[in-house]
């Protein structure tokens, strides 16, 4: 009779002592480590692993990194790609939030020992980064910055929008809906095409909260068309003594002129806006957050709201905003600044390296910015099949690759890869391209 398979699974305490899994149970916890030996103890029930290889199958079984999301490298062109976590934030920002992670003075004035005020350096950096504004205010996201605005301002009154500004900003999720569960009331002026000034002007009675003005940041319209640019929304607001809210979308602090057509939050302030909110994961190079500048006593008055309290920020984004503003360009800005000049020399050397052709392309801004512009570039032309295995290495040391499929051939663009990961990408082109 053989034997009965139970008896041939070690115990779990005995894997757990094992001298081999010490640092394993430090990364990873006690309890981490157990639920990977029960795994494997399983394996050698069913017959699939030997006795004395469960330690090393626990140790393959344990994860890789502290998360399951899988770091990437960006090879579609797509500057703030969404799918990837928009914005990769800078080497000083990411410094900055680990000096954050443990205990730090946010809330506390270490000269006195008491209280203090939660992100004031951040937020002078911000003040620093756009003097136009008068005070600055950061939350979650854009969509909170807007919902907070609106909220604060417009509550069971009206926000005066423009029809062809009504936009959805992905995800299903639609600006008069956003708005509506503010409970503002909106009222729309203008057609999909055309708004003038009347229209806006028609609108403004005793119960309008504020006029909102958004920037169609994810799509173009052209043609037969006409809206209203923010001076002359200003100076409207300020005869009616109403504020005027700008939301500029994608994060632009000051003017760039490889974004020519790109809203920013100094000029829109300057032009008339008495309140600009914006995103800080897009074109700002940031964390995720909502950037909220303006006038210092509306600032104050969302600041003050209870809802504000809902929306605030943690301490490892208000230290990683406060290093991408305070520091070097970000890797967005690199990103969105190379040339196509600048690109041309890494791309042929990878090219070479692989027997590979390189193609003229064209990058884009994403993540809402810049719609319709060209971002000229090179790329090496791969199979398209191998355009899966670049996503899907089977081997675990090979970092994975996003590429892109255009006109059935496969591109590998380095717009959005730093040099110093060039090595890396090859490795990960060369496990790709095996027969």
């Amino acid at each position: 009779m053989s034997q009965d398979p139970r008896r041939r699974v070690p115990r779990t305490d005995a894997v757990l002592d094992d001298p081999r899994l010490a640092d394993a149970v430090e990364r990873h916890g006690r309890e981490g480590v157990k639920s990977a030996i029960r795994g494997v103890q399983d394996r050698v029930r069913g017959g699939e692993v030997a006795p004395d290889q469960v330690v090393d199958e626990v140790l393959a079984a344990l994860p890789r990194r502290a998360s399951s999301m899988t770091p990437v490298l960006n090879a579609t062109g797509v500057v703030i790609h969404t799918n990837l976590g928009r914005a990769p934030v800078s080497p000083m920002a990411i410094e900055a939030m680990v000096d954050a992670a443990g205990y730090v003075d946010v809330e506390l004035d270490l000269a006195t020992g008491a209280r203090g005020g939660r992100g004031t350096d951040t937020l002078a950096a911000l003040l620093a980064a756009v003097p136009d504004a008068q005070a600055a205010h950061v939350v979650g996201n854009g969509a909170a910055a807007l919902v907070l605005a609106t909220t604060a301002l417009a509550a069971r009154r009206d926000v005066v929008v423009s029809r062809g500004e009504m936009v959805e900003i992905g995800d299903g999720f639609r600006l008069p809906d956003l708005i509506a569960s503010t409970g503002a009331r909106l009222r729309e002026v203008g057609t999909t095409n055309r708004t003038h000034l009347a229209d806006y002007a028609e609108a403004i009675g005793p119960d309008t909260g504020c006029i909102l003005k958004v920037h169609p940041s994810n799509f173009l319209v052209s043609g037969f068309t006409s809206s209203v640019d923010v001076a002359e929304l200003g100076r409207l607001g300020r005869e009616r003594d109403v504020p005027v809210v700008m939301d500029i979308g994608s994060g632009l602090l000051t003017p760039d002129p490889v974004l020519p057509g790109e809203p920013d939050a100094s000029t829109s302030l300057r032009a008339g806006a008495d309140l600009v909110t914006a995103s800080g994961d897009k074109l700002l190079g940031g964390p995720q957050a909502g950037l909220i500048l303006g006038r210092a006593d509306l600032v104050q008055r969302l600041r003050r709201h209870p809802l504000a309290r809902a929306l605030r920020v943690d301490k490892l984004t208000l230290a990683a905003l406060e290093a991408t503003l305070r520091g070097p360009a970000t890797p967005t800005v690199a990103a969105l600044h190379a040339t196509a000049e600048d690109l041309l020399p890494r791309t042929r050397a990878l090219a070479e390296h692989l027997g590979r052709e390189v193609v003229a392309v064209e990058g884009r801004v994403g993540g809402g910015g810049g719609p319709g512009v060209a971002l000229p570039g090179w790329a090496v032309e791969v199979p398209v099949d191998a355009v899966a295995r670049l996503r899907q290495p089977t081997d675990p040391a090979v970092s994975v690759v996003l590429a892109r499929v255009d006109g059935g051939r496969g591109l590998v663009d380095l717009r959005c890869i730093p040099a110093s990961a060039d090595e890396t990408l090859l490795a990960s082109l060369r496990h790709a391209l095996q027969p």
